[in-house]
């Protein structure tokens, strides 16, 4: 597994930004996938998000600072992927962090699982990115 981390200053409240990080925001944001259904649960909602010839499930819970998604199943780009978004208070607005763990499950991990983390921080700095664009 590789980790990346993207930090972004939004000139927004946490609480703004709270009601604007919904899992089919944070899908468009990432701009890799489409949202095709969502599923809402007491605990989670399950996003199915296709697009490239692959489609695949999204698990999101809320947190208490703001949202954790992982791939769910085994369909998908990932072996295993993992992706909190966290909004602190920050003078003037926020700072929003989003963290991934990534691994594709191939041979050559130092190699696969490097490119996927590559991939992953550009789908997230494209994320922060369209976020502030938003505000």
């Amino acid at each position: 597994m590789r980790e990346v981390t993207v930090s972004r200053f939004v000139p927004r409240s946490p609480p703004t930004l709270s009601r604007m990080l919904t899992p089919e925001a944070m899908v468009e944001y990432e701009g890799s996938f489409e949202v095709r259904d969502v599923r809402e649960g007491e605990a989670d909602a399950l996003v199915t998000v296709g697009g490239g010839g692959v489609e695949f499930v999204l698990r999101f819970e809320e947190t208490d600072d703001g949202l954790r998604y992982e791939q769910a199943g085994e369909a998908g780009p990932f072996d295993a992927m993992e992706t909190t978004v966290a909004v602190e208070p920050a003078e003037g607005g926020s700072t929003v962090t989003a963290r991934s763990s990534v691994s594709l499950g191939l041979p050559a991990p130092a190699l696969t699982d490097r490119v996927a983390a590559w991939k992953r921080r550009s789908e997230l700095e494209r994320a922060l990115d369209a976020l502030v664009e938003d505000c």
